[in-house]
C-alpha cells in the first residue's frame, strides 16, 4: 500500500513548505491531491514535486505560471522516458538482423 500524507504531515515532512504555498500549489494545479474520507492527501509522488517547487521557488523566485510550465515539461520528459524504454525493450526482443537494420537506420538518420 502506497503511503499517503494529510495536509498537515506533508507540511511537516517538508520543513520549507508553507501551508500557504501548499495552497498556492494546490490552486494552480501544479500538485494534485488525493481526495480520501479524511480529506486531501499527498503521495511519494507529491511529496517529491512539492520538494521540487520548493527549491525551484527559493531559488529562482519563480510565480505559479513558471512553476506549473516547468512541472509540466517535466512530465512530459518523464512520459517521454519512460515510452523510449518500452520500444527500447520491445527492440531487444527482436532478433539480431532487425536490431541491427534499427541501429543502422537510426545512425544514418541521425549522421546526416
Amino acid at each position: 500500500m502506497s503511503v499517503l500524507y494529510s495536509e498537515t504531515q506533508i507540511i511537516r515532512t517538508l520543513d520549507r513548505l508553507t501551508r500557504s504555498q501548499l495552497t498556492t500549489f494546490i490552486k494552480a494545479e501544479i500538485v494534485t491531491p488525493v481526495q480520501t474520507e479524511s480529506g486531501p492527501a499527498f503521495r511519494e509522488i507529491d511529496r517529491a514535486r512539492l520538494e521540487l517547487l520548493c527549491d525551484l521557488t527559493e531559488e529562482f523566485d519563480l510565480n505559479e505560471d513558471a512553476l506549473g510550465m516547468i512541472m509540466s515539461l517535466l512530465d512530459q520528459l518523464h512520459t517521454v522516458r519512460n515510452d523510449l524504454r518500452k520500444v527500447l525493450s520491445a527492440i531487444e526482443q527482436e532478433p539480431s538482423d532487425i536490431r541491427r537494420r534499427i541501429a543502422r537506420t537510426l545512425i544514418d538518420k541521425y549522421e546526416n
